[in-house]
């Protein structure tokens, strides 16, 4: 992804948290246009595939749910194996003309697995199963992680927390984070 693309990708947090055998992603619910914040309870987070997969994405809105159109499109090809339906996904979005322009990241995960699916046709499995995306992404992160290993907080407990630091620091982001867990 160019440095202009990845740039543009600021309209959001997304984080997600595995810990203690359970996944926990949370995605915070302003939508801004320009400069402008013109939504506060958007849901950025959605469960796929008969609710065992969950996802959620930063960037562009409508580039976001093409996105998400193709993945269930995956996860129904592929009976909903996770691992294989992002790898096609990426395939797609590396090779395919049209999804090559669009504006988003994607996170995804089941009960054992988690993915962050990239424009550029990456697919990353975080190492210690903290990762985060969109424009707040960084301090959401930075703070799990502290949360993680000073806390033996939940791990829906350390993204509740980290989106709200997130959500105090990036003016992209706000406080009404919407939590999904397996």
């Amino acid at each position: 992804m160019s440095a202009d693309k990845a740039a543009k990708i600021r309209s959001t947090t997304i984080l997600c948290v595995r810990r203690n055998g359970r996944m926990a992603m949370g995605g915070d619910g302003q939508v801004t246009m320009g400069e402008n914040v013109v939504k506060q309870k958007a849901r950025k987070i959605r469960r796929l595939y008969n609710e065992k997969v969950v996802a959620g994405f930063a960037g562009s809105t409508a580039d976001a749910l093409s996105l998400f159109s193709r993945f269930e499109q995956k996860l129904d090809e592929y009976h909903g194996n996770l691992n294989r339906a992002v790898v096609e996904l990426a395939k797609d979005w590396r090779t395919d003309r049209a999804l090559r322009h669009l504006e988003a990241l994607l996170l995804v995960a089941d009960d054992k697995f988690t993915y962050l699916v990239s424009g550029n046709g990456d697919v990353i499995e975080p190492d210690d199963g903290i990762v985060a995306i969109g424009s707040g992404g960084p301090y959401a992160l930075a703070a799990a992680r502290a949360l993680a290993k000073h806390t033996e907080m939940s791990a829906k407990d350390v993204v509740k927390e980290a989106m709200l630091v997130a959500g105090e620091i990036c003016i992209f982001t706000n406080d009404q984070v919407v939590i999904e867990e397996l």
